[in-house]
């Protein structure tokens, strides 16, 4: 996950035999402190949608019938993968390009290109859309399919937009852009409902329409370089990376979404439904490490040193594994009871412990990832994360085939971590050999595993109403220890 053999011990405890060491050490430092303050700030930003989307989804489900949920859920799916297509990796681009230069010039230009792009893939899905709309499940329900166009053309600049302001560590442009076009769509578009005919294509139409605001919202405080579209060399070295990084991006949707596919194809939606209760539940964690691996890939981009920018990944990477562990083993302690806030009796929340806990612990292996996977991008090496995310994926469909018929749901789930945990160890096997990557320290492994065990070992308590209460104070008593980490990595 961390390194092979012969690697580089914890920065941490590495000599400092000279001026050079001691002002890389010095750098680390200062960087690391300054990723678990601010820049978890920018992590909070990106986390808000997924709270105020946990509020309102149980308002949606009783203002929509199942039907019109359901098309709301696909268009939302179609929407992100839309979205990866129409950026053609260009919001990645955007991120190298800008600490490369140390300067927005060229970057701003990347993003007037970005308007091309959406605008160019959109319309080719516009033109085919008779051919994939029934294809992909929508059938009559055209207006959604056309809504969803609408929406993606404006969101793939927006998240390009957001990007930029990321990367030039602007926080209040950023969060009001980041917060205007994802929980300010989501509050839009409640009020729609409440006040229209609650449908698929009004929600969609609220979206469309703050959508458009956050375009214009957008432009003013990024301001695009427009003769930037004209720069052919800028563009090509930016595809060159951003093509890649769209395989990737499309890949990972495979791999976090291609299991529910084949369990409903195996097992049935009931299967289905009670995969997806505790998936959610347990994957907070992984999605808090993919926030975090976005908002720190610029100042890591920026350390162009590359001595003092791999003493930062270790740094950062081992207190995250150290934040992890209270976090995972928290979430697990409590499941029981979460379980059976999400989801009725006849869901069998009982038998589901298990499988938030491994979808929990598939945090450390992504935690380990986004390390090994911010610096082969600040390499520009997207063939290599792509191939990484391409293996785990089609690793995830093949597991998913084997288990499936032998463990069900829970099969579902190892293949989740150990497809994570093989694209951890692929990003880590194709960095350059010099500088060396850091390796985890010895004690800290046998933290991670140990919160593992106690976490997968508390899933055979007794589901007794006494023990289910005792787990859940264990499991917010680990809150303490998560705020202590949280502090310790700030002081470093």
């Amino acid at each position: 996950m961390s390194g092979g053999p012969g690697a580089l011990t914890d920065p941490e405890e590495v000599r400092v035999d000279g001026p050079a060491d001691e002002a890389r050490g010095s750098t680390a430092r200062s960087e690391h402190s300054g990723l678990f303050g601010r820049g978890l700030l920018y992590v909070v930003v990106m986390a808000t949608p997924l709270v105020s989307a946990t509020v309102i989804s149980p308002i949606l489900t009783r203002l929509l019938g199942p039907g019109d949920f359901g098309l709301v859920s696909a268009a939302i799916s179609l929407n992100q993968l839309l979205v990866a297509a129409a950026l053609v990796g260009l919001d990645q681009a955007v991120m190298v390009q800008r600490a490369e230069d140390g300067n927005s010039t060229t970057s701003r230009g990347l993003v007037a290109t970005g308007f091309v792009t959406s605008a160019a893939v959109m319309g080719l899905a516009a033109a085919t859309a008779p051919w994939w709309g029934p294809a992909f499940g929508f059938g009559d329900s055209s207006d959604v399919v056309w809504l969803t166009l609408a929406w993606t053309a404006p969101a793939a600049p927006v998240l390009m937009m957001a990007t930029l302001l990321l990367a030039e560590n602007r926080l209040r442009p950023f969060a009001l852009l980041s917060l205007v076009s994802t929980t300010g769509g989501q509050i839009t578009a409640l009020v729609f409902l409440l006040v229209g005919k609650p449908t698929a294509a009004l929600y969609l139409e609220a979206a469309v329409a703050i959508t458009l605001v956050s375009v214009v919202l957008g432009l003013v405080l990024t301001r695009p370089r427009w003769t930037g579209i004209l720069d052919r060399a800028a563009t090509v070295r930016a595809l060159r990376l951003g093509v890649p990084m769209t395989m990737n991006a499309v890949a990972g949707y495979v791999l976090n979404a291609g299991d529910r596919i084949l369990i409903q194809r195996t097992l049935g939606p009931v299967e289905v439904g009670r995969y997806q209760v505790a998936y959610t539940i347990g994957y907070v964690v992984v999605v808090l490490m993919y926030y975090v691996n976005q908002s720190w890939t610029p100042r890591f981009a920026e350390l162009r040193d590359p001595h003092a920018r791999l003493a930062l990944q270790g740094t950062a990477r081992n207190s995250l594994y150290r934040m992890l562990a209270p976090t995972v083993l928290g979430i697990s302690l409590a499941a029981p009871v979460a379980l059976r806030v999400f989801a009725p009796a006849s869901y069998e929340p009982g038998t589901l412990a298990i499988v938030v806990v491994l979808i929990a612990v598939s945090a450390f292996p992504v935690a380990a990832g986004g390390a090994s996977g911010r610096e082969l991008l600040t390499l520009r090496r997207g063939r290599a994360i792509a191939t990484s995310t391409v293996v785990a994926a089609v690793a995830n469909i093949a597991l998913n085939l084997v288990l499936l018929p032998r463990w069900g749901i829970l099969g579902a789930a190892v293949a989740t971590l150990l497809s994570f945990s093989l694209q951890s160890a692929i990003k880590v096997a194709v960095l350059p050999r010099e500088p060396r990557w850091p390796r985890t320290p010895w004690r800290l492994w046998a933290l991670v595993g140990a919160s593992g065990a106690v976490a997968a070992a508390s899933t055979l308590v007794p589901d007794t109403t006494v023990l289910m209460g005792i787990r859940f104070v264990l499991g917010a008593a680990c809150l303490p220890w998560l705020v202590v980490e949280l502090r310790r990595a700030r002081l470093v």
